[in-house]
């Protein structure tokens, strides 16, 4: 099987791929997951597919050959489709910038600043004045209608320019379709399905209970244009006998009229990139799976600091990916103390993170580690708190607030973002990288030595370059630098390869569509798109919301 092509255009003047959305009874069912996988498993058969999310919010993103930012999902997503990441792959991106605002990014670039209520279009005004979001067509989002018109033409128009060039797009939803107070203004979920004619399938988390009554009751609160389009329902995250659960599908579809096409098992480790930096726990966060065995005598102990707001904080899933190497998130002062290495990571608040450094006591804690000649990383916004000043007219409106004083810099916010995928050397070794930030930085007299576009100053390092780590050779003689200031037997694995790693990972998404979903069924959706006759769930949705 080379490709599948779905039904042509309106008109039935052009032939374009075929499609499905995956929705989710909730967030974090596995929408991200399951759309990898049906991406990594139709890849392998010949298909040539790409992933789609029509607005994410997220504070991990990427950035693109052309120099667009998007969802780092959505990045991986392409991975597994084996294709290159494109802003077209997910036109809206909403990065958080407090609990009620967010930063806009429009076609891989930002647009505003504005707040929740006014993004979904109800009274209100941008959080704060600037650039107004304005999608092609000159609306304004917080203007309901007009402005959720114009971001649903041009995600739909994206989509549709994916599936004019791909033989599938496999879309991933937003939260749960059925969240009624958003519907009339939905772009994501049933909102895009409706407009690009597309098949759902509805992802349920069973290890959090009730899928049962999730996807019955995320069915049932849709009004009955959108029930049309819900096609099928997959389980995920089961652990046991599957016989046993055999019965509940089948009510649940004497219930619905809707197929189950999938029972995925609990998987451990699948390491795959997440969405939201917001559902860091502050305490005890461990991202990778076991640790390996040490290659040298010793392990290597990296805590990470969970600042408000925590951007990227997939830099340090290649450093948790090598023998011996133990990666914690931390909160705690005490908690560095037997730390190898402390890292500072990017955060979408730079003066907002300082101020939970120094009221945690981490900032003090951080400055007699630089005194004493134990090693500190800082990357983006951390690199950003390890300077002597910032001056913040653009992020916090902070004007001028003291830095660390760890490296001679001067940061200075401009209004522009720093959208770049640069490629280096340090240490002897090449290295890229990804940035993605608004402050410059300004080198003072006192570094010891450029590095990766930041500097270093004894045993304080501090870039812009995200991603870095992800280079196996600049990584492994990083890594020796660390262990040698921490007087660590540590010896990096002269073999691993974190590209071949993800890739592993990416497979295993793949295998689980293959052996555990009914992938026949998933291609009968992809190219014949909504099934006919699908039945209606009273009671439906409230009246006014769709």
């Amino acid at each position: 099987m080379s490709g599948i092509r779905g039904k042509g255009g309106t008109d039935g003047s052009e032939s374009r791929g075929g499609g499905l959305l995956v929705a989710g009874t909730t967030s974090d069912a596995g929408k991200s997951v399951v759309t990898a996988g049906i991406c990594r498993w139709l890849a392998r058969k010949g298909v040539s597919v790409a992933p789609f999310k029509a607005q994410n919010m997220s504070l991990n993103s990427f950035v693109t050959r052309e120099g667009a930012e998007i969802g780092r999902a959505q990045a991986m997503q392409a991975a597994a489709a084996r294709v290159e990441p494109s802003a077209l792959m997910n036109p809206v991106l909403l990065k958080p910038g407090s609990d009620r605002s967010s930063q806009v990014v429009l076609l891989g670039k930002p647009v505003g600043e504005l707040s929740a209520r006014g993004y979904f279009g109800r009274p209100g005004t941008p959080a704060r004045s600037g650039p107004a979001v304005r999608p092609p067509s000159g609306a304004v989002p917080g203007e309901a209608a007009k402005g959720r018109e114009a971001l649903l033409g041009t995600v739909t128009e994206c989509l549709e320019e994916l599936r004019r060039t791909h033989d599938a797009v496999i879309c991933e939803g937003a939260g749960s379709p059925a969240e009624i107070n958003l519907r009339r203004t939905d772009i994501v979920n049933m909102g895009l399905a409706r407009a690009a004619g597309l098949p759902v399938v509805v992802v349920g988390d069973i290890d959090r209970g009730g899928v049962f009554a999730s996807f019955f009751g995320t069915t049932a609160l849709l009004s009955a244009a959108d029930q049309r389009h819900v096609a099928a329902y997959l389980v995920n995250k089961f652990r046991g006998d599957v016989s046993l659960l055999e019965p509940g599908l089948e009510m649940l579809r004497d219930l619905t009229g809707r197929p189950t096409v999938g029972v995925l098992p609990f998987a451990h480790g699948l390491g795959i990139d997440e969405e939201d930096g917001l559902r860091v726990s502050l305490r005890g966060t461990v991202r990778e799976s076991v640790v390996a065995p040490p290659y040298g005598a010793d392990v290597l102990r990296i805590a990470v600091a969970a600042v408000p707001l925590m951007s990227n904080f997939t830099d340090v899933d290649a450093l948790a990916a090598e023998p011996g190497v133990v990666v914690r998130f931390v909160d705690r002062p005490e908690e560095l103390a037997d730390a190898d290495l402390v890292v500072l990571p990017g955060t979408r608040g730079t003066v907002r993170a300082l101020e939970w450094l120094r009221e945690r006591g981490l900032a003090g804690a951080i400055a007699r580690r630089a005194a004493e000649g134990r090693p500190v990383l800082g990357v983006c916004g951390g690199f950003q708190m390890l300077g002597e000043r910032i001056e913040d007219e653009v992020e916090s409106r902070a004007g001028t607030v003291a830095g660390l004083g760890l490296l001679p810099v001067r940061v200075r916010f401009a209004a522009e973002k720093t959208l770049a995928r640069p490629v280096g050397e340090a240490l002897g070794e090449r290295v890229e990288g990804y940035e993605i930030h608004h402050g410059v930085a300004e080198p003072l007299d006192g570094a010891e030595e450029p590095f990766l576009d930041g500097c270093r100053v004894g045993s304080v390092w501090g870039t812009h370059w995200h991603g870095s780590l992800e280079s196996d050779g600049f990584r492994r003689a990083f890594l020796r630098r660390v262990a040698d200031a921490a007087g660590r037997a540590f010896v990096p694995a002269p073999d691993t390869r974190f590209g071949e790693l993800r890739e592993e990972q990416l497979d295993r998404l793949g295998d689980l569509i293959e052996e555990h979903a009914d992938t026949d069924a998933l291609l009968r959706l992809i190219e014949g798109g909504v099934p006919e006759g699908l039945p209606f769930v009273p009671p439906g949705a409230p009246r006014g919301t769709s």
